[in-house]
């Protein structure tokens, strides 16, 4: 009965806002502990390599044409992952050589797109090192549409592990009720919810998911506090100006299939959270409502998902 037990690491950290390199060794040293810990799965917030784009609200990012955006955007372009050419190798590395699968969230900047626009992807790394998904944020909310380019359905995907079967989304596509349905057809029953960094977005979605799905729910948040700015960050003084001393104050947490705490929202506080979860409790709650399952009506309402993976150029063989 041992694989119905899953013990998960949620990595409420800050970035080293918008430095790759930094990020990637802080998230190195998260892995390393969460294993230390005898966690299977580790989990890390949206976008938090190498970070969200806070400056956008900061500094009249809608202005047309500005050079402090464009040098800010440029900035974080530089520090963006491109899968292709082995950015995350020696985050896979680690997750063979630990055997733990990840959960993280990076602004991904794809080749396949032409290697220049901007997304923000949920990865997941199986316990072999991996890269099983990728999942482009469907779509960017609000000032996010200024940085980040809208996904498509290709990482719409869930995944074994032990007993559970795990999926997750991006931050607001969480409360879109087709994509949720898209990864519970799949036989999803634990969903892993990025957010970058508030118990406002978490308190409540993550209990309602849980309920509604019959599954465990996990949200996990990054931290930013004004303090958390490099000072080799691009018009470091016009952001600073309208910071407040804490941008994303965490949140994360853990509902069970019934839709109560299994973790509340913990806040202000950085650092791993460990929980074990037990398959069985999903077991018990579907008995009365499974979304998928027993509780619908195929014959009445299906969802049909567009999984291709989009691109603006396609070449025929010769």
């Amino acid at each position: 009965m041992k694989d119905q037990l899953l013990t998960v690491a949620l990595a409420q950290i800050s970035p080293v806002w918008l430095d790759k390199g930094a990020t990637i060794k802080k998230i190195e040293n998260s892995i390393v502990e969460a294993a230390s810990k005898k966690a299977e799965l580790v989990i890390f917030g949206e976008s938090l390599l190498p970070g969200y784009p806070f400056w956008v609200s900061l500094t009249d990012g809608a202005q047309f044409n500005s050079t402090v955006q464009k040098e800010i955007h440029a900035h974080y372009a530089q520090n963006s992952i491109v899968i292709e050419n082995g950015d995350l190798d020696s985050i896979c590395d680690l997750a063979e050589e630990h055997n733990i699968a990840i959960y993280l969230g990076i602004i991904e900047r794809p080749l396949d797109r032409g290697g220049h626009s901007l997304y923000a992807s949920l990865v997941y790394i199986d316990q072999k090192g991996e890269i099983k998904s990728v999942h482009r944020k469907l779509q960017p909310t609000y000032e996010e549409r200024l940085t980040w380019s809208p996904g498509d359905g290709n990482g719409l995907l869930v995944h074994p592990l032990k007993e559970f079967t795990v999926g997750g989304l991006n931050c607001w596509e969480n409360w879109m009720p087709l994509p949720r349905v898209a990864l519970y057809g799949q036989g999803e029953n634990l969903h892993i919810a990025v957010w970058p960094g508030s118990d406002y977005n978490t308190k409540d979605i993550t209990r309602f998911i849980a309920r509604e799905s019959r599954s465990y729910v996990i949200s996990v948040s990054s931290l930013m506090r004004k303090e958390d700015f490099p000072s080799t960050t691009p018009h470091l003084d016009e952001i600073l100006k309208k910071a407040p001393e804490i941008l994303g104050n965490g949140g994360s947490c853990i509902a069970g299939p019934d839709g109560e705490w299994v973790l509340e929202p913990v806040i202000n506080k950085e650092g791993l959270l460990i929980e074990t979860l037990d398959f069985n409790r999903v077991l018990q709650e579907r008995q009365n409502f499974d979304p998928v399952g027993h509780y619908s009506r195929p014959d009445v309402t299906q969802l049909h998902v567009n999984r291709e993976r989009q691109s603006t150029v396609r070449f025929n063989k010769e």
